[in-house]
């Protein structure tokens, strides 16, 4: 992506107060929504330079390279703004599972029946991606 493109791009997006525009991953091949998260000029920049998707981490105050410690990478296919800019669309090729909880959404939960049911299963325990928990 040429720096023109690039600064095209981000004079589309609306970030918030904050410097941070929602990003929504979904698996381009299947349309399934993986999963939501921040992004930062700083990481739209990265992502586009290298094609591996890097998130805004609020909790950690920097950028969050998918898959960086659980090795469940995603890797940029296309990236879409909607209408009024305050949206990113992500189109990955997610590499294992997307949640940190293992599964391969973070949309595992649904209401159905009148009640909360968990749709997904774990196909990935969260200790094999990230090692023990500690206890504390």
């Amino acid at each position: 992506m040429t720096a023109t493109t690039h600064d095209e791009l981000l004079a589309l997006v609306s970030f918030n107060a904050d410097g941070l525009v929602p990003a929504i991953a979904q698996q381009h091949d299947t349309g399934e929504v993986l999963m939501m998260a921040w992004m930062n000029r700083d990481a739209i920049a990265e992502t586009l330079g290298t094609g591996r998707i890097c998130y805004y981490s609020r909790s950690r105050a920097g950028l969050w390279r998918k898959g960086e410690t659980s090795g469940q990478v995603q890797h940029l296919k296309e990236l879409r703004v909607d209408c009024d800019g305050d949206t990113l669309l992500l189109l990955v090729d997610q590499e294992g599972v997307a949640c940190h909880t293992g599964r391969r959404s973070c949309f595992y939960r649904a209401v159905r029946d009148g009640g909360v049911t968990t749709i997904l299963d774990v196909e990935s325990p969260p200790e094999r991606l990230y090692g023990p928990r500690d206890p504390q």
